[in-house]
């Protein structure tokens, strides 16, 4: 039997907790849809309420609610709407849910990256070959997605 899961100890071993990692990847990607659709649908609410000035700064705005949206569900239960529907959050490198701070640097590097080709692309294929099935920002700061469903 496999040892148990603690949240003070590091991240699970891939090779001997897999299920922790198992399908992550699939996970992120549709978790990503769901909350790329619920940004937008947050930017559409705020457009009117702005007396539609909003438009001549759409990309900022979208930026904006896309980085409060993260931060703000990342630093409060570790993971996004998106990632809750697939059961998955993320943890640092000790094993504990986000605190603020790293949710901020999370969400920082994560949106540069995600302004830039070349950084999606390694984080994709990192994401498909590392043993955490971790991202160019989870491998920059020591920290992986993991199942929910895994911890019980």
């Amino acid at each position: 039997m496999m040892p148990a899961y603690s949240s003070a100890s590091t991240l699970p071993d891939p090779d001997l907790q897999s299920e922790f990692y198992a399908d992550v990847p699939v996970k992120r990607f549709l978790a990503f849809i769901v909350d790329t659709v619920l940004v937008l649908l947050l930017t559409l609410v705020i457009i009117p309420l702005t007396a539609f000035t909003a438009l001549f700064f759409l990309p900022l705005l979208w930026l904006a609610v896309g980085f409060t949206y993260r931060l703000i569900s990342l630093s409060s239960r570790s993971a996004t709407p998106g990632m809750r529907l697939m059961a998955i959050e993320f943890r640092n490198l000790h094993g504990e849910r986000f605190d603020f701070g790293t949710a901020f640097f999370h969400t920082l590097f994560f949106t540069i990256s995600m302004s830039m080709v070349l950084p999606q692309i390694v984080s994709i294929i990192l994401m498909l070959t590392s043993e955490r099935r971790q991202g160019l920002t989870d491998m920059f700061m020591g920290t992986a997605a993991i199942n929910r469903a895994a911890m019980n």
